[in-house]
């Protein structure tokens, strides 16, 4: 039995032992794979990891060997599903490995947003406390979040975490999804229309759909109120960048923070990059080093199960 990792250095750049796979199978890591090598990679294996290099249709005509593809992440669009049954080859993934760590980056984010951290720690470094006439200074206003309204785009694991943090700093809560759900104690759940009108803070937790690509658009921020805080941990082609860069230049939107765009790496000419009070981080709030070893533990469990013949998360 052979197991090939087509790209695993995002996901393990050397801080975390393979030998839990090591042990099932005979296992070959690269640290990255081009499009034209991956066919020649896979090769007679029967299973392969894969965490953004894509397969396509092609890919499971050429290797007829395979048997289980695991993706390395919870989303599988990477994935040609449909061919991949199509060959008898099952897809899993990891899912709900990093909830807690999702929740806690749009924290994060909001948090630089709400008080400036970084902004006051490098003033300090920069001598500005050294020098200035009285005990503390501030050079951009500060918020308290207790008292504001977080309104959430999606309710699902990740939706749930963020709300639990936002009712503990004693904020109110909105939420939003495809289908109802019971919401606790100081939150209510609207339609999308309200949770725009009546939100300081709106935060999106929902997958990305051919239904709600670029959901929050020019429209979509026009209900919003005026300064309010827009944050995505999700995924970048829920929103239009060039609107919400437009929005943060006229000052309708106060700030946005985000975890993710719509190309990845982002592009240099994403007009985000050029707005004002605006705050990204390169798609790692799935990086904690014990949210990548839970990954590991969860797909090595994928492959023993597989093995087993009972196999678990599977896609299609």
């Amino acid at each position: 039995m052979k197991i090939v990792v087509l790209d695993g250095y995002a996901a393990n750049p050397g801080d975390i032992s393979w030998e839990g796979l090591r042990t099932l199978a005979e296992l070959t890591v690269y640290d990255r794979t081009a499009p034209e090598e991956t066919i020649g990679r896979i090769g007679d294996a029967e299973i392969v990891l894969l965490n953004k290099t894509p397969l396509g249709a092609d890919v499971f005509e050429a290797c007829p060997k395979l048997k289980l593809v695991s993706v390395l992440a919870t989303g599988y669009n990477i994935v040609d599903v449909q061919a991949a049954r199509a060959h008898g080859v099952m897809v899993c993934n990891v899912p709900g490995y990093s909830t807690g760590a999702v929740a806690q980056m749009t924290f994060a984010l909001l948090l630089e947003i709400t008080q400036q951290v970084g902004l006051h720690s490098a003033a300090v470094f920069a001598g500005d406390w050294q020098n200035n006439p009285d005990f503390c200074f501030w050079k951009k206003p500060l918020t308290e979040l207790a008292g504001k309204t977080m309104g959430l785009i999606g309710y699902g694991a990740i939706g749930q975490a963020v709300g639990r943090i936002a009712l503990a700093f004693g904020m109110r809560l909105l939420v939003t999804a495809r289908h109802e759900k019971e919401v606790p104690a100081g939150a209510a759940f609207v339609d999308l229309d309200a949770l725009l009108r009546g939100s300081d803070i709106v935060s999106l937790h929902c997958p990305q759909t051919a239904e709600n690509r670029r959901m929050i658009d020019a429209d979509a921020l026009a209900q919003m109120k005026d300064g309010a805080i827009l944050l995505n941990t999700a995924r970048g082609g829920l929103l239009d960048e060039q609107a919400v860069a437009d929005a943060l230049r006229s000052g309708k939107l106060g700030a946005f923070g985000a975890d993710v765009v719509s190309r990845e790496p982002i592009a240099a000419d994403n007009p985000l990059l050029a707005a004002p009070n605006c705050f990204l981080t390169p798609h790692v709030a799935w990086a904690p080093y014990e949210t990548r070893v839970r990954l590991h533990r969860i797909t090595a469990e994928n492959i023993r199960a597989f093995l087993a013949g009972t196999p678990q998360n599977v896609v299609n």
